[in-house]
């Protein structure tokens, strides 16, 4: 659990309702990382940029990246 609450993202600003409406669809609920980002719309949109970056760069595999995200939730006790 979260020590900083995110966003209700019922009332999020439009461009990040679009992106928990991507989230809901893809994984059934918005992920927690990004409603706490979202309470900064500018980190919210940079940690969307890096991540846009990365997965264009083609420095790292797709399937690679989604096995790290997973280990690093492992790590940090998230039940992603």
């Amino acid at each position: 659990m979260a020590r900083i609450t995110g966003v209700d993202t019922t009332r999020a600003e439009p461009a990040e309702s679009k992106v928990f409406a991507r989230q809901i669809e893809e994984w059934g609920a918005t992920l927690e990382p990004y409603e706490i980002y979202a309470r900064r719309p500018s980190v919210f949109h940079a940690v969307l940029g890096m991540w846009e970056g990365l997965k264009s760069s083609g420095l790292l595999d797709y399937k690679l990246t989604t096995l790290v995200n997973r280990r690093v939730a492992a790590l940090n006790g998230c039940v992603f």
